[in-house]
């Protein structure tokens, strides 16, 4: 079989074969590097305190990276909009949501100010704010959440959700940061309310297993192109070796069975029959 495999056809076609498997085996190795890349944790670079300005911009998504960044942002509490929700974790029954106008950009920006277990102090403390100072909070910021995550009835309200608020906010002009802030210490105690239990947010990814299937998916079609062009070779070399035994075969067929044929000389009536004259 290996006489066949050295023809310059084969040849040819065994090189063909191994740079396609070198291309599957790269691609599975980028595979592979990605699956070991989504597994690590994301950087902790949220523990650096930045002015909100300098990380995001009003309307501008809060991505994977960004969320949970301590921030310090400067603005007024604006009378009026206070928000109360409920259900949520963090500390107390009530928590009280204001509506701070950043200082540089002039956007909204919800902060989550602190908790109660008194509507009624909830809802004094968020007014205690709004007297036109101007506060600095620091805190973390968020991704903004959907009002579709309400989960309570008769007015209710569960979700930091900046698409609702444009719509209940009193003063509003139409500029919104895309995330929302968990004050610290600092503004719930200057509201008189209590501190909303935040802690830095986890960076646990798990192992991306779809990226590994997909490399040993790469590393089997590797292995395949060499199996085929082993497969087009043995089938080329099985086909000659059935056209060579037909071919003797034929052959053999075609010579005589018995040996040569020996002519016998004529018999004499005469000397074969002697009663007859």
């Amino acid at each position: 079989m290996w006489a066949v495999a050295r023809r310059p056809r084969w040849i040819a076609l065994l090189v063909l074969a191994i740079v396609l498997a070198g291309v599957f085996a790269a691609l599975g190795k980028w595979q592979l590097e990605r699956s070991i890349e989504n597994g690590k944790p994301l950087p902790a670079g949220t523990e650096t305190r930045r002015a909100l300005d300098d990380v995001t911009t009003p309307e501008k998504p809060v991505g994977s990276t960004l969320a949970g960044q301590k921030v310090t942002v400067s603005g007024r509490f604006v009378a009026g909009d206070t928000t109360i929700l409920t259900g949520r974790s963090g500390g107390g029954t009530y928590q009280t949501v204001g509506h701070l106008v950043d200082d540089v950009t002039g956007a909204s920006l919800p902060v989550v100010i602190g908790w109660s277990d008194q509507r009624s102090a909830a809802v004094a403390g968020g007014d205690r704010l709004t007297d036109g100072a101007t506060m600095t909070v620091q805190g973390r910021y968020y991704p903004a959440e959907s009002p579709d995550q309400d989960a309570f009835e008769q007015g209710e309200y569960s979700a930091v959700a900046p698409a609702r608020f444009v719509n209940t906010w009193k003063a509003f002009d139409d500029r919104m940061y895309g995330g929302y802030v968990v004050a610290g210490a600092a503004v719930a105690d200057a509201a008189g309310l209590g501190t909303i239990a935040d802690q830095a947010p986890t960076r646990e990814v798990q192992f991306d297993w779809l990226n590994l299937f997909y490399a040993v998916e790469w590393v089997v079609f590797a292995g395949f192109a060499v199996f085929l062009w082993y497969r087009f070779v043995k089938d080329a070399w099985e086909r000659e070796q059935d056209e060579e035994r037909e071919a003797a075969e034929a052959a053999a067929g075609a010579a005589p069975e018995d040996g040569p044929v020996v002519e016998l000389p004529p018999v004499d009536d005469a000397r074969a029959e002697p009663g007859r004259r």
